[in-house]
């Protein structure tokens, strides 16, 4: 596998390694209950939002890899993460994604994962899954809508969880 880059642009977004000053607009994410009512299933205090986004470049350290900080091109607002995540208790590697609300159903998750897909396949990774809570029908509409199929459903931390994985020929990444 070759290297992911450091950035990546699409039509609307620029995805880039986080910066310190990131934390603040991501805790508009774990501090909101409805983004994480499926994975950390309660609010973050702001300490713990930014040992979140620490967790995030901590990942790139550890594994070379790992999701990028969404900046939304024209008002340079970063809305989220979205990128490859592989904790040490996940079945394999994931696409992962993590929006702020205000950004929800503008199509950037969609956007932002195909740029991902296409990067994973050049650099030669197999096709990853995405791992997400049963309950997260707005995640799973993002799965399907860049063409991944429920691979398998499993128990994970006392819940169900599907496994969705990606396609081999990676979505189109223009935006809708």
């Amino acid at each position: 596998m070759s290297p992911l880059p450091a950035m990546l642009e699409t039509n609307r977004l620029t995805l880039r390694r986080f910066i310190h000053d990131d934390w603040l607009a991501m805790h508009a994410h774990y501090g909101d209950a409805e983004c994480t009512r499926h994975t950390f299933r309660r609010v973050l205090t702001e300490g713990e939002s930014w040992r979140a986004m620490a967790s995030i470049e901590g990942h790139w350290a550890l594994r070379g890899y790992g999701p990028y900080a969404v900046v939304e091109t024209t008002s340079q607002s970063v809305i989220g993460t979205v990128g490859p995540w592989y904790p040490n208790d996940w079945p394999e590697p994931e696409i992962k994604w993590a929006l702020v609300r205000s950004a929800w159903g503008r199509g950037y998750a969609s956007e932002a994962v195909c740029a991902i897909q296409h990067v994973l396949s050049a650099a030669g990774w197999s096709p990853p899954i995405s791992f997400i809570h049963h309950d997260n029908a707005p995640s799973i509409r993002v799965a399907l809508a860049v063409g991944a199929l429920l691979e398998q459903v499993v128990t994970f931390r006392d819940a169900p969880w599907h496994i969705y994985r990606h396609p081999t020929q990676p979505a189109n990444p223009t935006s809708p």
